[in-house]
């Protein structure tokens, strides 16, 4: 399927592993120039050569953290015109909600609600402008069904969908569309992070807590990467246009609400 995005530019936060960057590489199949973006200078350039050679469009990698403000400048200055922004970033980590302080909850919030918001601000009246925009933030499952021990991150993300939830309908006449992916259990680094965690904490074989947590998946499985990037390449393309303010749930049917 044609897309409709070739020649187009984006920018794709934390996009040198795992979800951001199957979306990043998805986009560059599409025909998207690409800027990626990491902490991890090595393996973010890994992943831009890797995304270039494939592709054959230019990728520019930056690294840093997309909380600071150096980094959210760097990203602007890469790609002077914006037609496509995925906000994402790593969450806090898993803990008991009574552990968390201020500055963890502060934290929390700017990584996971103001710095997307900033982005946002950044490339929307340019989106507008040339009359073609796409937004999309990844998110996660727990935005509509919480997580114990993800508190946290379920706040932070939940007040970022309704804070962009009403700027999407005020832009959404000039073809600039913001939307938003939750994933679920995904085959990542992190997941495999939280499931060492587990299995410690339970002192059983990590092996026990991934086939528990599979068979509460109706699908049976974590997902791919490559899923979760196509689904977002279709949010960006010219075919989308009349999606907006959404909330996809990729999850496997782990969700068992009907909205």
């Amino acid at each position: 399927m044609d897309f409709g995005l070739k020649g187009r530019q984006a920018v794709v936060c934390a996009s040198s592993r795992a979800l951001g960057r199957a979306c990043a590489l998805e986009l560059a199949r599409a025909g998207c120039n690409v800027v990626v973006n990491g902490r991890d200078q090595a393996t973010l350039e890994r992943t831009a050569d890797e995304i270039r050679t494939e592709t054959g469009v230019e990728v520019i990698a930056v690294a840093g953290d997309v909380t600071t403000r150096a980094c959210q400048d760097a990203l602007m200055q890469a790609a002077p015109r914006v037609d496509i922004l995925v906000n994402n970033n790593g969450g806090p980590p898993l803990r008991d909600f009574r552990e968390i302080d201020r500055e963890a909850l502060l934290a929390g919030v700017v990584g996971n609600m103001a710095a997307p918001i900033e982005l946002v601000q950044r490339v929307i009246d340019g989106m507008v402008e040339r009359r073609f925009g796409r937004i999309v933030n990844i998110t996660s499952a727990s935005v509509k069904m919480p997580i114990a021990r993800l508190d946290l991150s379920s706040g932070a993300r939940a007040g970022l969908t309704g804070f962009l939830a009403g700027v999407a309908r005020s832009v959404a006449h000039a073809n600039v569309t913001i939307n938003f992916l939750l994933p679920g259990a995904f085959e990542t680094r992190r997941r495999r992070t939280n499931e060492q965690a587990a299995a410690e904490r339970r002192g059983v074989p990590i092996e026990t807590v991934r086939q528990e947590s599979q068979a509460d998946i109706p699908a049976g499985r974590y997902g791919d990467a490559s899923e979760f990037g196509a689904a977002r390449a279709f949010l960006c393309s010219a075919q989308a246009g009349y999606i907006t303010g959404q909330s996809l749930l990729i999850d496997g049917g782990a969700h068992r609400g009907i909205l």
